[in-house]
């Protein structure tokens, strides 16, 4: 074994023991909902952004400011509302004047979007012209104000919340905005015994204080090892046919159920998402190459917010986690038919 495997091989450790690091630190605020923090560092070890949906009270920004806390991260929350505009996110010039020359001169105001872990608190109660600001620093991780471009300092991590009860004075997300998050994140309701759990923790005593168990640097190292992380021609092509099986009209894979239920597809950016979640899932549980279940674990949050339902699905109540399960049990590992 060479040197840099070798390296390697340790650095996987560590991304593990990290993982549970966390899992075990976040449970002292933090009742159940295994899966979705799961979800969201996975997202973060990969670098990309996560939508999370679901009723309020069930602890979304909680549950973020805690990740951040736990991570020593920079952590901004922007609330958004509909008279929210793009320099509230990405900051603005104001002038100011030099007491020692007298002259007066412009300086750059830095908005919430620089820090290392953002929240968007119900991103979809704001216009899209203010939802659009955030495309640029989501994917080029900079921010282009006053005629200038400035780089965020990584690691950069979106974290968008959505209510799915009220529509009402809502601007749904446009589908090339949805297309730059890596999950969508759903939070469900606890059984019962995690509400009685939740219910005495946070009507007792004191909160619990975390301690830190990452920092941003490791945050970067584990990301750019990911990337090093070998993945079989084998997976992958069962990544990419199982996100272009999701593609009405596409006669080499797509299904029934898809030509039926689906106006749009996922496009290319799910098959590389699914082999980065099929990475980092398999890296947090100590495998140093991802399999087809790693894929098929990842497929739902990739997937279910990058399949447009047509008027038909929708009337029946079909929804997207339908055809996921669908094509999960349509779309063959192998070419030939072959589980």
């Amino acid at each position: 074994m060479t040197q840099a495997e070798t390296k390697n091989l340790e650095a996987l450790e560590q991304l593990a023991h990290g993982h549970k690091r966390i899992m075990d630190e976040i449970r002292k605020v933090i009742v159940g909902q295994d899966d979705v923090i799961d979800e969201l560092l996975m997202a973060l070890f990969a670098n990309g952004h996560c939508l999370l949906v679901g009723v309020p009270g069930l602890a979304k920004t909680l549950l973020v400011s805690s990740l951040a806390e736990m991570l020593d991260l920079k952590f901004n929350r922007i609330q958004f509302t509909p008279d929210l505009m793009p320099s509230d996110i990405t900051g603005t010039e104001i002038l100011e004047e030099d007491r020692t020359t007298g002259k007066r001169v412009f300086r750059f105001l830095q908005g919430p979007i620089f820090a290392n872990v953002v929240l968007a608190d119900e991103i979809n109660r704001t216009p899209p012209k203010t939802q659009a600001a955030l495309l640029q620093a989501m994917q080029e991780r900079q921010v282009t104000a006053g005629g200038d471009t400035r780089d965020l300092d990584p690691p950069f991590f979106v974290l968008a919340t959505q209510n799915p009860i009220e529509q009402e004075g809502t601007y749904p997300l446009p589908e090339a905005q949805l297309d730059r998050f890596m999950f969508d994140v759903q939070l469900t309701y606890p059984n019962q015994d995690e509400e009685i759990s939740i219910v005495t923790r946070t009507t007792g005593g004191e909160a619990p204080k975390l301690d830190r168990v990452l920092h941003g640097s490791d945050i970067i190292a584990f990301q750019n090892l990911i990337r090093r992380i070998p993945a079989s021609p084998f997976v992958v092509e069962y990544a990419v046919r199982l996100a272009r099986a999701t593609r009405p009209g596409n006669s080499e894979v797509a299904t029934d159920v898809v030509e039926k239920n689906v106006t749009w597809g996922a496009g290319p950016r799910a098959s590389q998402y699914l082999v980065l979640g099929a990475k980092v899932w398999a890296a947090m549980n100590g495998s140093v190459t991802p399999s087809c279940d790693d894929v098929r674990r990842v497929a739902r949050p990739v997937l279910r917010h990058r399949i447009l339902r047509n008027f038909s699905a929708e009337a029946e109540g079909i929804s997207s986690e339908d055809i996921i399960d669908a094509l999960l049990g349509a779309v063959p590992e192998t070419p030939d038919g072959k589980k």
